[in-house]
């Protein structure tokens, strides 16, 4: 039997991130897979999958209701002999809850950070019911967990939290402070994330204009693509630090930024758990980060990285400048968060966890 791994989008997002390093380690692990989505269009998870020897399959999504979608699904699984399916984020949860009750199959949720479901009633009643054909529904932070529970009146304890793992990479050509024309003495801020509104990376600009007077050589890379790119050039040179905020667009070689950077940046308004922050944490790089999400947790209140209020420039420059200042505080972070990656956020220990939530399933379902 195998196991089906669905998701709306394609492209490279931190959920689809996350299920193409999942659906591989459990490969490995002996649970084989199919990833089903309803469009292809970035194609980027697809090629991820093929890099591993999965197979993906595009099932179209005609309307925002589709019975015929969900029977769809529903003889897929059964063409591909597939023994559970995991849904990742609310549409395919709710179309995959629907398409493995119809194959009789158990149905698996993860939610990764994204409350859209809450918006309308009718969402939070769908995402109620899908809950109910589940078998477990999980998130990756302890918040998200809070919140399903107290959106979709659910009992304590009905939410697992499985938090996200990676396989750390290993950096390859670390030659981005070469591209960006930087001198040996230049300090290098690196922040990684979609340029939206929520990851909070016009308070990022904003706090590395505040230390420009007194930090001449400080720079910012950003990695990631969205539609605030324009944006935030135009606050950068409104504040006089225009040929000092770099961004780098997509980026896939995020082991390659880290290794040339002097510290890591997470200024997000929202977080679930990001897979950002657990490669910074990793490559051993000192962390100042926004309290939210999963993210306090995941840097022991504060013993691996700086915490910050998010939404305030002013302290996330002061956090900031406690790192450049303190050398000995900056390694003892980066030690901190390392070791606290590998014992915590390893992808082997994330899909030890999932397969656990799996087993008791997939063993009914075979009697």
């Amino acid at each position: 039997m195998r196991l089906a791994h669905l998701i709306e989008t394609d492209g490279p997002g931190g959920a689809e991130r996350m299920l193409a390093s999942l659906a591989n380690e459990l490969q490995g692990a002996g649970y084989p897979g199919v990833a089903f989505v309803p469009a292809r269009v970035e194609g980027w998870l697809e090629a991820e999958l093929a890099s591993f020897g999965l197979p993906i399959e595009y099932i179209p999504l005609g309307r925002p209701f589709s019975p015929r979608f969900a029977r769809d699904l529903a003889a897929a699984f059964r063409r591909h002999d597939i023994g559970l399916a995991h849904s990742h984020e609310f549409t395919m949860a709710f179309y995959g809850a629907w398409a493995a009750r119809l194959a009789r199959v158990p149905h698996v949720i993860t939610m990764h950070g994204s409350r859209y479901y809450a918006g309308r009633w009718r969402r939070r009643l769908a995402m109620r019911w899908a809950v109910a054909s589940s078998v477990a529904l999980t998130a990756v932070s302890r918040a998200l967990a809070d919140s399903l529970r107290r959106d979709l009146w659910l009992r304590r304890g009905s939410v697992a939290v499985v938090p996200n793992g990676i396989r750390p990479r290993q950096p390859m050509t670390p030659g981005l402070r070469g591209e960006l024309g930087l001198r040996p003495d230049d300090r290098l801020l690196l922040a990684v994330g979609n340029l939206y509104p929520v990851k909070g990376h016009g308070d990022l600009v904003a706090a590395v204009a505040r230390l420009a007077g007194r930090h001449p050589s400080l720079h910012l890379a950003i990695a990631g693509r969205g539609e605030l790119a324009d944006a935030l050039s135009r606050d950068a040179r409104a504040r006089s630090v225009g040929d000092r905020v770099h961004l780098l667009g997509l980026r896939n070689d995020i082991a390659d930024l880290l290794a040339a950077a002097d510290a890591f940046v997470l200024p997000s308004r929202s977080e679930g758990l990001p897979l950002a922050l657990l490669e910074a944490m990793f490559a051993g790089l000192p962390i100042v980060a926004t309290r939210v999400g999963e993210v306090p947790a995941a840097l022991a209140e504060g013993g691996a990285g700086l915490l910050v209020e998010p939404g305030h420039p002013a302290e996330l420059a002061g956090a900031i400048e406690r790192i450049l200042n303190d050398a000995d505080l900056a390694r003892g972070l980066g030690r901190c968060a390392r070791a606290r990656a590998v014992a915590e956020f390893d992808i082997t220990t994330m899909a030890a966890r999932y397969a656990s939530l799996y087993a008791p399933a997939l063993n009914g379902s075979r009697h």
